[in-house]
């Protein structure tokens, strides 16, 4: 009797494995399929969030101009923010870069902010692209770009001294800028006298 009941449930644990062994190469063909959809959705996801990323940067406004003097122009800003009592403001980053562009957009477009900047700055858009890195121009503040990306702001008092460099990173919120973190920086580096 006991080499019986050993020899059925050898034969169980023999049906319950190969059940199981069977099972597992099901599960692991089905996972290979769903891997392969994943990454087909991935890929289409990327290219969808490229595109509408290549729609976006199309539709706004293009505030650097890589064919600028930048020394020149940031010594007129200097001049200008002398003469008007302000500081200057540098935005450093490019056409090609859809956070740089959307900043701009989001001081132009929102009242609160473009007031602030107009009454308090000289603004310049300092270019930064494959074709012109102004490498010159940024190593005399420190490279900021290659230590925070893009956009970087650069804030110089009305005779020219860099005060502030800030990483754009910490003003954003969402898919954009926080009003309450953009207001902040724009006062707290306006002139104080």
């Amino acid at each position: 009797m006991k080499k019986l009941n050993l020899l059925f449930f050898s034969f169980i644990f023999c049906a319950l494995a190969t059940v199981s062994c069977n099972k597992s190469k099901t599960e692991i063909a089905i996972n290979k399929i769903d891997s392969s959809a994943i990454v087909k959705d991935s890929a289409t996801i990327m290219a969808e969030k490229e595109a509408a990323a290549k729609t976006e940067i199309a539709s706004l406004p293009k505030p650097y101009h890589p064919e600028d003097n930048a020394e020149e122009k940031i010594s007129e800003a200097v001049a200008l923010a002398k003469k008007e009592n302000k500081n200057v403001m540098i935005q450093a980053g490019g056409n090609w870069c859809i956070w740089c562009l959307r900043f701009n957009n989001y001081v132009q477009t929102t009242p609160e902010l473009k007031n602030l900047v107009d009454k308090n700055y000289v603004y310049y858009h300092l270019n930064y692209s494959p074709e012109v890195k102004n490498e010159k121009v940024f190593a005399k503040y420190g490279d900021p770009g290659k230590k925070f990306g893009y956009p970087v702001f650069i804030v110089l008092d009305q005779n020219g001294k860099q005060i502030h460099t800030q990483d754009s990173s910490v003003l954003e919120s969402g898919k954009g800028y926080s009003l309450e973190k953009v207001k902040k920086f724009f006062s707290d580096f306006a002139p104080k006298s």
